[in-house]
């Protein structure tokens, strides 16, 4: 298909405010005509395993977003990017916030899969698979967590073996969100049991359409099924598939999750739902705005998403100057998860009946209820909170490791494997 006009053809690189016009004129004219425009209570809709429909309009959006000339824009234009800075990406994402960009399926491959390619890849990996991931031809996800790998992830024992010029892997995945509609994915697997745990890991470069590999969904409380389970019993990798290097899993994985972690925390925008200004709007409707203790709880939100809101802007102040997020990252997702949990908790308590039970059609439907069930889930994905909290620990507060008698023992000797 052939690519519309490319922005760096009609815009400055340093004139921000005409690539800001540009953007917010082609979203002026094409969110309407296509549906984007968020519903009257602000929710999202999360895409489950049999949502064919909302997936081809993840993919509809996305190739729009391409053919404009507003995917990639931070990265290089030899790879189909659009070669701006990382400045210009931040003003599309401020107009694009007004709207409802159906993108939900391609945070994963845009977000932590593409800039693991971009930094760890071969020259021949980013030509083959940045391009038709920006033009949502190709939806990723990343293989990581295992049942008994979770919290520590260098701990996987789902293992590939070198046979002539293909690795054979073997093993399970669990948590893998969106695997069910994804064509490619990040897999991390061990290639070496004679080495400590973290020196013997492999990322490759999965098609999921590969022989072998079976995909089962898991149904969660709030009805969706967007986390899945990835089966692999003797899929043939392509030795061209290792990314990053073999026996280098573990750093290239780190480039995953640290990019994971900014993008949960710092750079996915908050849902209108339960904002501090809705729930304040709520509790007005509600005729509740006069309680003390509403009110207290009220300042409180408002605080705390403030806090979110500061933190996310010195991420984005990091990157602009050059650097990569460090612990922030970490900092960051801990905040938000803590305040989606407490709004999610009392705009259900807000609501009343309304949260249980409402008519067919209502304004809010069942958000509530719905976000409730979905937020634990927060604690838990891109890294557990406890998780988090040992990071932060050591590296923010400077407190001493936890002890880790497994670290410098060959993972083949380590007693519960």
């Amino acid at each position: 298909m052939e690519r519309g006009i490319r922005v760096t053809k009609s815009v400055d690189i340093s004139d921000l405010a005409g690539f800001r016009a540009k953007a917010a004129q082609w979203l002026a004219e094409t969110a309407p005509e296509h549906g984007w425009l968020k519903t009257p209570d602000g929710s999202r809709r999360r895409v489950g395993a049999g949502d064919h429909e909302a997936v081809e309009r993840n993919r509809e959006c996305q190739r729009l977003l391409f053919e404009a000339g507003f995917a990639g824009i931070s990265w290089p234009t030899e790879y189909g990017g659009q070669g701006l800075s990382l400045r210009e990406q931040i003003v599309f994402n401020e107009e694009a916030g007004a709207y409802d960009l159906p993108l939900v399926v391609y945070i994963i491959g845009l977000g932590m899969c593409g800039p693991t390619i971009l930094a760890a890849g071969t020259e021949e990996q980013k030509r083959r698979y940045i391009e038709p991931m920006l033009r949502g031809d190709e939806v990723w996800c990343q293989l990581f967590s295992e049942p008994g790998a979770g919290s520590d992830v260098a701990g996987l024992s789902s293992k590939a073996v070198l046979d002539g010029d293909e690795w054979v892997l073997n093993g399970q995945k669990v948590w893998t969100s969106g695997a069910h509609h994804c064509e490619f994915g990040i897999v991390l697997a061990r290639t070496d049991v004679n080495v400590p745990k973290h020196k013997g890991l492999t990322m490759f470069i999965l098609d999921l359409r590969s022989a072998g590999v079976t995909v089962r969904p898991i149904r969660q409380i709030d009805g969706g099924e967007h986390f899945n389970e990835v089966f692999f019993d003797d899929v043939r990798i392509p030795a061209e598939n290792v990314l990053g290097g073999v026996g280098r899993g573990w750093q290239t994985a780190t480039t995953t999750l640290m990019n994971e972690r900014v993008s949960l925390g710092a750079v996915r925008p908050m849902d209108d739902v339960h904002s501090a200004q809705a729930l304040i709007d709520l509790a007005a409707e509600q005729g509740l705005s006069a309680d003390e203790s509403i009110r207290a709880r009220l300042a409180d939100l408002w605080m705390r998403e403030s806090v979110v809101g500061l933190l996310g802007k010195r991420i984005t102040a990091t990157i602009l100057s050059g650097r990569q997020p460090g612990p922030e990252g970490s900092v960051a997702k801990l905040v938000r998860t803590d305040y989606s949990n407490r709004a999610a908790e009392f705009g259900f308590a807000l609501a009343g009946a309304a949260g249980a039970a409402w008519r067919e059609g209502a304004p809010q439907g069942d958000s509530f209820v719905n976000t409730l069930l979905f937020v634990p889930t927060l604690s838990v994905a891109g890294g557990t909170d406890e998780v988090l909290k040992n990071i932060i620990g050591e590296r923010v507060l400077g407190l001493p490791k936890e002890p880790q008698v497994d670290r410098d023992v060959p993972f083949s000797e380590l007693k519960d494997r």
